[in-house]
């Protein structure tokens, strides 16, 4: 296959899980595929599996959930002077106790929602230089859970509890891609998100609670592999059929309706003074 030859992707989260399914599709379409990892061994192992298509992958290394690895990253791809054609946001994690990151911010968010929305603004002139561009976020059915985001609490500092504040995360991507639709409306860049369904996946497995690894273990058998995973992922980054449709929700490559709490563009726009705030964009 050879659908994306002369195409640049970038997948965060690629060491693994949908991330991992996605950037080897990416690499047997004929795309040139950056791949960004915290560990430099499984980045390396990720990157020669890939690299075995005839396919150019590079690796750009840093913690999604530290913001000036983030910013680093950005700063790696810009100097490439690559074009930027596909940005597939698809890291995340899920903590059972809360964490903050070395910005002080609770980890869960700073990973799941700072990380996409720092990373697409620095990126973003390079991907409207691009067009026509997609970016894709990775979003979760789970942000039907939890309620709608506490503006004066997004850190979860008065009560965490590990599902609401995964589903809270999730549902700040439906209202991230809601907002940056409307931004570029007209510029030939689209954004989507979706729902990928349970997937097998490397989520909670870095947790030190036991209880949270055995009740993922015990289930995993009945989640979906991260190749299946992948598939509205794939669709939404490269179906000719959605070129010129943004702002919209997937799962099972269909359009779905989220949640209400996700159709509430008053929140979405705060949430992006918010997050500007957050990340001193």
């Amino acid at each position: 296959m050879s659908e994306l030859a002369g195409k640049t992707a970038l997948v965060t989260g690629a060491t693994n899980g949908i991330g991992r399914a996605s950037a080897a599709a990416f690499a047997r379409m004929g795309a040139r595929v950056f791949i960004t990892a915290r560990d430099p061994r499984r980045a390396e192992e990720t990157r020669a599996e890939l690299a075995r298509t005839g396919a150019d992958v590079r690796v750009l290394l840093g913690d999604l959930g530290v913001q000036a690895d983030v910013r680093r990253i950005a700063a790696e791809f810009l100097a490439t002077g690559e074009s930027l054609h596909i940005l597939l946001n698809n890291a995340g994690v899920m903590n059972l106790a809360r964490t903050e990151t070395a910005d002080g911010i609770e980890t869960t968010f700073a990973v799941n929602h700072l990380a996409y929305f720092l990373l697409t603004n620095l990126l973003l002139e390079r991907i409207r230089a691009s067009a026509p561009a997609r970016i894709v976020n990775v979003a979760s059915d789970a942000h039907r859970m939890g309620g709608p985001l506490d503006f004066d609490d997004l850190g979860s500092a008065r009560s965490y509890g590990a599902m609401g504040v995964y589903g809270r995360s999730k549902l700040a991507n439906i209202l991230f891609t809601r907002e940056l639709a409307k931004r570029l409306a007209g510029s030939g860049v689209t954004v989507n998100c979706l729902h990928p369904g349970v997937v097998r996946t490397g989520l909670g497995q870095h947790n030190d609670a036991p209880i949270l690894k055995f009740f993922a273990n015990l289930a995993r058998p009945f989640f979906r592999s991260p190749e299946r995973g992948a598939e509205t992922s794939l669709w939404a980054c490269t179906a000719p059929e959605l070129a010129g449709v943004t702002g919209r929700y997937f799962s099972d490559r269909r359009e779905e309706e989220p949640h209400k709490h996700a159709r509430d563009d008053v929140a979405a726009s705060r949430l992006w003074d918010v997050s500007a705030k957050l990340v001193r964009l």
